[in-house]
């Protein structure tokens, strides 16, 4: 699009501008526009000048070389403009975001290069020496949230030397650290008193983000515990089965030492997980384990199939139901089936699943009387309820039980 328009030799023109700057104005000004590109979100103005004046491998953050917002402009040469509103940053335009996509070579290594500086943020002295408990104060570190939350995203994608040898670092004193508490509560989606002790340990922070080469270094250390629960009960295969993270979990599974029907606080063991989230590709791992149940409830009585039910997850649905030992009509702690939360939350290809089963009775009530058509009914899934009333045997004047 940007050739069409006549703007890719427009761009080219600005970033010769922005390279014959010279000197760190050069350097600014291209570094900027690589972390705007590559950033997994908008960064705020503060963050941006945090990330430009990190030394990569210096344990030491020199606040004195953190540009100001202003200085960064002048060097980008126009390419970049603040949303005033949201105090973040952005590219001139979404046609030179494809320019930068279709020019690669024009950053490097850029994943690892941010990763890089994320870990050499975290293991700075100055964010060491925050402590979860007391609750610290924060805000003289604002690039701290970013570089909790993504540096294994960035990681991931591309992994140096020097990214792996900072994130060890990082992780051998890890559920102490102030990045424990801030990817937790971003996980959970709430905010809980960062005092907490969460228990998390480093194999568990690089199965979340599933970085196989890190996670194959901690498990060859002496004293880990490969199977170690942290506060909410998830094991390291849980945290990799949960996030989809297959390496991980193939990797963890190769080890005796590890229970893969482990169930954590809430029941759910690391295929239920990875049903309730639709990865496929890392349900067929556990299912081709001899150890792993596929129909064990969590503690509200619901099985992987009905995990998957809730949020549609058809192509797990199509595994589960292969199996002779799942049980398709199981209902959970309250008498609510695979077909009656499908029903409810309007999938209609998992419907369609559930009802070539014979031994789905597509009448069932819940505890409460309600059925799988009743509830299709009120939240107004008509495809749902469409389905239901093609299959024989559903009565469309069964009430509701009376209390």
């Amino acid at each position: 699009m940007t050739e069409g328009l006549g703007l890719g030799d427009a761009y080219s023109a600005t970033l010769g501008r922005i390279k014959r700057q010279g000197g760190e104005r050069a350097r600014l000004g291209m570094a900027a526009l690589m972390w705007i590109s590559h950033a997994k979100r908008p960064l705020k103005t503060d963050e941006l000048c945090h990330a430009l004046g990190v030394e990569i491998g210096s344990p030491n953050l020199n606040f004195d070389n953190f540009p100001s917002i202003g200085t960064l402009l002048v060097c980008c040469q126009g390419l970049v403009v603040v949303e005033k509103e949201a105090s973040t940053v952005r590219l001139i335009h979404f046609t030179f975001q494809e320019y930068l996509r279709a020019h690669p070579d024009l950053f490097g290594p850029a994943h690892s290069r941010v990763a890089e500086t994320c870990l050499s943020y975290l293991n700075s002295h100055q964010v060491k020496a925050f402590s979860i408990s007391p609750s610290p104060n924060i805000q003289d570190t604002p690039f701290l949230e970013y570089a909790s939350l993504y540096w294994g995203v960035h990681a991931k994608w591309d992994l140096s030397a020097c990214a792996k040898q900072l994130a060890l670092e990082l992780l051998s004193q890890y559920d102490n650290h102030i990045s424990t508490a801030l990817l937790l509560n971003h996980t959970k989606r709430h905010n809980s008193p960062l005092s907490t002790r969460y228990l998390f340990t480093g194999l568990h922070c690089a199965s979340y983000f599933g970085i196989v080469e890190v996670v194959a270094a901690l498990i060859e250390m002496k004293g880990c515990n490969i199977d170690r629960r942290d506060s909410i009960g998830h094991t390291p295969l849980m945290w990799a089965a949960r996030q989809g993270n297959g390496g991980v979990v193939r990797l963890l599974l190769t080890r005796d030492d590890v229970n893969p029907n482990m169930q954590g606080n809430v029941g759910g063991t690391p295929l239920w997980w990875a049903s309730l989230f639709g990865h496929d590709r890392v349900v067929r791992l556990l299912l081709a384990r001899d150890d792993v149940d596929p129909d064990k409830p969590d503690n509200h009585g619901l099985t992987p199939l009905g995990a998957a039910s809730v949020y549609g997850q058809g192509e797990v649905v199509k595994l589960l139901l292969i199996r002779s030992d799942v049980n398709p009509d199981k209902p959970d702690n309250h008498g609510q089936t695979p077909l009656w939360y499908a029903s409810l939350n309007g999938h209609e290809e998992v419907v369609s699943l559930l009802l070539e089963r014979d031994d789905v009775d597509p009448n069932k009530p819940n505890d409460y009387g309600s059925t799988p058509l009743k509830q299709a009914s009120m939240h107004r899934h008509e495809g749902v309820v469409r389905l239901l009333l093609t299959r024989c045997g559903v009565n469309p004047d069964k009430p509701d039980a009376v209390a």
